[in-house]
């Protein structure tokens, strides 16, 4: 089993009291504590973040790519200077060039999907998944199947959440892609991406990253996880809703057909045809999303500043407290989902409590100030596997801390209490 991502707590660990002063929201004056442990759904977002959106909206706002009159143009700096700056958090080689601004990671993978089918995908070509994929990276397949006639191959997990790759290779025969997460949002796997991406490659395909949970968490370069398309979010690394990311590999963004059409994604248009613009524009159609991606840009320095590799050490840390705080108090009557092994997860634990429906988990959590997710969390495949419904998740970041994961046993003890 490939390992990664195993901090070496050389660092100096974040001040977490001092990182919520940054979160509005952890100022609220209502009375109720909030312990919020749902940043796997949306992250909360800091300050900066928030003054860097509404100072855009205040003093700069104009269209982008289409003034010659200096407004339009310092917008088209912090629009673009917001790409270069994302591109760069990722490892991204060019880019100015290889950044894509979509609505979120959901749209990245769809555009991929569509844009693949109109172009080098053709009926019967093999598309490679896993089991553990998020709706978002399997139903736009699911589509191509349907429309296209693409066939779909799966990778299946074993019973501890890793994916067995005992028959890898037949698996990967003749295939096209490889579309995978980086890492569960369920299980809190992390996948070998980087030896899947080998031995894709080795087989001729190409291969996609789904890294909406694990960009906002773990220090990411796309060259070292041999990636060729890489698909993420802004409101789960503390960036706004309504903006995603698709970075790809220029050469391969070239040979795509556009996703959308309509202004800004050509160079011209008659009557009987168009020319598309060049990257990254011949993807962007209409006007994008201009505060959200400067927002983003400022969400990136927030991460940059405090260093990846602390938040990373900060998670697990925070894991292996949580674990051990769940275990000792509830023993058999809770369930974890996922690895066992810290180092091989990310800040997610979903778990089935004492035979009480998650759903009645998180009112009575609530009841504490402690959110808490539950459901099928888009995996309802995965849910299949596992033989359940749903879980209960519990999911951290930056300006969660151990008296978090307290609040957290304190208020499953009431629910235990209270369901008997």
């Amino acid at each position: 089993m490939e390992r990664m991502n195993t901090p070496t707590a050389t660092s100096k660990p974040l001040n977490v009291s001092e990182i919520r002063k940054d979160f509005p929201i952890f100022t609220r004056h209502d009375g109720r504590p909030l312990y919020f442990l749902d940043s796997a759904a949306s992250s909360q977002k800091p300050l900066s973040v928030l003054q860097a959106m509404d100072d855009y909206y205040s003093t700069t706002h104009a269209n982008v790519h289409r003034g010659v009159y200096q407004l339009a143009e310092h917008a088209t700096e912090l629009y673009e200077g917001a790409r270069f700056k994302i591109g760069r958090f990722v490892g991204a080689p060019n880019p100015s060039r290889e950044i894509l601004f979509t609505k979120n990671a959901t749209e990245s993978i769809n555009l991929l999907s569509t844009s693949l089918t109109r172009g080098p995908l053709h009926r019967g070509d093999v598309v490679v998944l896993t089991e553990m994929e998020h709706h978002a990276n399997l139903v736009p397949w699911l589509i191509a199947k349907e429309q296209f006639g693409i066939e779909i191959r799966y990778i299946r997990i074993d019973d501890n959440g890793y994916l067995i790759l005992d028959e890898i290779d037949k698996i990967l025969e003749d295939a096209k892609v490889l579309s995978v997460t980086l890492t569960s949002n369920v299980l809190g796997t992390l996948n070998p991406v980087a030896k899947l991406a080998r031995l894709a490659h080795k087989n001729g395909a190409i291969v996609i990253g789904d890294g909406a949970q694990y960009v906002p968490h773990i220090a990411t370069d796309v060259n070292e996880l041999g990636l060729d398309f890489l698909a993420f979010t802004g409101h789960k690394m503390l960036g706004p809703t309504g903006i995603g990311v698709l970075w790809g590999k220029a050469d391969l963004l070239e040979d795509l057909p556009p996703f959308l059409g309509g202004g800004d994604m050509i160079t011209d248009v008659r009557l009987d045809g168009f020319t598309p613009n060049e990257l990254p524009w011949k993807f962007e159609a209409g006007t994008p999303p201009i505060a959200e991606a400067i927002g983003l840009g400022a969400a990136v320095d927030y991460l940059e500043n405090l260093g990846m590799d602390r938040v990373r050490e900060h998670e697990v840390a925070l894991l292996s407290y949580a674990f051990e705080k769940l275990e000792s108090n509830f023993g058999k009557d809770i369930t974890i989902h996922g690895p066992r092994n810290i180092s091989d997860r990310s800040g997610v634990i979903s778990f089935d409590f004492n035979n009480i429906h998650p759903h009645d988990i998180s009112q009575i959590l609530d009841q504490s100030g402690v959110c808490v997710r539950a459901g099928h969390h888009c995996a309802k495949p995965l849910m299949r596997h596992l033989g359940i419904a749903a879980t209960a998740r519990a999911s951290f970041h930056i300006y969660n801390e151990s008296a978090d994961v307290d609040a957290l046993i304190d208020a499953l003890a009431k629910a235990q209490a209270f369901f008997g």
